[in-house]
């Protein structure tokens, strides 16, 4: 198994008594309600949220936090199916996440086409999504 490091460079400065995290060209981050940062992406909302959440259930499924994928979808109150479904964009190739997350996926690369199936080859996704 592969794991990949992301590193953004960031600063945390202090404003009026509370933390403001500056990003990497120096502009503030936009934070939530709950104070969580707000990524920024030129991605689609969709496409980006499903690989999110898939990333973040794999990450839970292999930490052992769940034994399995019925479990894990009971908890998160959505269907097993669509669980799988949204776990198999974890085998997309990086080349393809990275593409996503900076929205230069390919035209007609959207989330009802990847959940109808992926395949299998990082070579083969490539090359089906490029003629797509």
């Amino acid at each position: 198994m592969t794991s990949v490091t992301v590193v953004v460079p960031m600063t945390i400065r202090r404003r009026g008594g509370r933390k403001q995290i500056i990003g990497p060209d120096g502009a503030p981050v936009r934070t939530g309600a709950d104070g969580a940062g707000v990524a920024v992406t030129r991605g689609d909302p969709a496409l980006v949220k499903a690989l999110a959440r898939a990333f973040r259930w794999r990450r839970m499924l292999e930490e052992g936090r769940y034994a399995s994928i019925s479990e894990l979808a009971a908890v998160e109150r959505v269907d097993r199916g669509h669980l799988g479904s949204l776990l198999r964009l974890t085998l997309l190739a990086p080349s393809l996440i990275e593409a996503i997350l900076d929205g230069r996926q390919p035209e007609g690369m959207g989330l009802s086409r990847l959940l109808a199936g992926v395949p299998a080859s990082w070579e083969e996704q490539r090359l089906s999504y490029r003629q797509g």
